[in-house]
């Protein structure tokens, strides 16, 4: 398999497929580099080169007990970046996959990168605090890893059939396909990473690194995102940055790369082109 291993000796898996300008693609959690199938092969038939990791802790990487957190994953797309000598990279993230872009950026920098688009993604911060009133009770994530330190395949099943992808709302129609392609991806991962991964995700704040950011950023989300809530998430981060663009939807579920593919490929084409 294709691996980039870290300073630290994490092995990271990586897909690397075509030539051209790279696009490359941070995914969710608990997922895997899998669940940009419908994105790379559009990009790929597009003529652009597009990679995908598993972050550590996920999918085929190594199921590390230790660096699940912001810093460690931001490191390790610069170790993927490097190995393969990319430039003028466009970076894209969904969800935690989109935390993990804007801290990369801020943190090592944008001389490989030429655009980003993050996808109903976590930034600037998912937790309830003081200066955030709109995000979510620290309560909420506290169940989630009950949940997943008790019954992991369960609590996956549930998200999966559930909210992640609307399949909760009157009149949705669930595909069981999709339903069983996300619990797969998630039962191929780590239960220690993904039990730390909660805490990376919803209480990294990354107001400070999204105003560090210059080049262009498309900003997608949808206002019926029941997973990272649409109020305290991608309009914050439209305003936080430089060269930020808000793309805002209707009635699409968090994760719409997969339900709504034809309507999201489009509008990061023509953001890339553009």
């Amino acid at each position: 398999m294709p691996i980039v291993t870290t300073k630290d000796g994490v092995e990271i898996f990586y897909k690397d497929w075509g030539k051209g300008q790279p696009i490359v693609f941070s995914h969710g959690w608990p997922l895997s580099s899998d669940d940009w199938d419908a994105q790379m092969i559009f990009f790929l038939n597009h003529g652009f080169r597009v990679v995908a990791h598993d972050r550590r802790g996920h999918g085929r990487s190594s199921q590390t007990a230790d660096g699940h957190d912001m810093d460690h994953y931001a490191d390790d797309l610069a170790a993927v970046v490097r190995h393969l000598d990319l430039e003028a990279a466009i970076h894209v993230g969904h969800s935690t996959g989109g935390g993990e872009v804007v801290h990369y950026l801020a943190r090592h920098g944008e001389g490989r990168a030429a655009k980003a688009a993050i996808l109903c993604a976590v930034p600037p911060l998912m937790v309830k605090t003081a200066a955030n009133p709109n995000g979510l009770p620290k309560e909420v994530f506290d169940d989630f890893q009950a949940q997943l330190a008790v019954g992991r395949s369960q609590f996956y099943r549930d998200v999966a059939a559930g909210p992640f992808y609307g399949y909760n709302r009157p009149g949705a129609k669930p595909s069981e396909a999709v339903i069983e392609n996300w619990w797969r991806q998630g039962m191929m991962g780590g239960a220690k990473a993904h039990y730390d991964g909660i805490v990376a995700f919803s209480q990294t704040d990354f107001t400070e690194d999204l105003r560090k950011i210059t080049l262009p950023v498309l900003v997608m989300h949808s206002e019926d995102d029941q997973i990272v809530p649409y109020a305290a998430s991608g309009p914050l981060s439209a305003k936080l940055l430089k060269n930020g663009t808000l793309k805002t939807y209707k009635g699409f579920p968090h994760g719409m790369p997969t339900t709504e593919a034809a309507t999201i490929n489009a509008d990061l084409l023509a953001f890339i082109r553009g």
